[in-house]
């Protein structure tokens, strides 16, 4: 079971908030990136790209790796997993909520359809409207 009050957490939505984070995590499915690739696509400076993959490293969502000059990044799901079963939760929260809903209405629709059956409307009452339209 996950624990949802953990540093990690709060780290993985952190680094998650940012949409140039995100959009390098979506790279990164793909495969392996150089930081220089990851940066390409931002028009920003390898310092840039390297201070937003920094954060996505402390919420160890990426781990990078050095040959020779080149900087190599890899995508890390292990915590996007605790960050799903979190989110999870409200999922099976907000179904059920959503299903109690659905049958209540149900039974509001059963009942006015019950009530609708037990009172048809009065013959007496069309017989006087006739009768005055005379």
């Amino acid at each position: 079971m996950v624990e949802f009050q953990t540093p990690h957490l709060d780290a993985v939505f952190h680094a998650l908030s940012d949409p140039t984070r995100r959009a390098i995590l979506h790279r990164l499915t793909e495969g392996e990136r150089t930081v220089s690739e990851l940066a390409t696509p931002f028009n920003m400076s390898l310092a840039g790209a390297s201070k937003h993959i920094k954060v996505l490293e402390g919420a160890g969502l990426v781990r990078r790796h050095v040959q020779g000059r080149t900087h190599y990044c890899q995508l890390e799901a292990a915590r996007l997993a605790e960050a799903q079963e979190w989110l999870r939760t409200y999922e099976r929260f907000w179904t059920t909520r959503l299903d109690d809903l659905e049958e209540i209405l149900r039974e509001e629709d059963r009942a006015l359809a019950r009530s609708s059956e037990q009172s048809p409307s009065s013959p007496a009452k069309s017989d006087k409207t006739s009768r005055s339209t005379k």
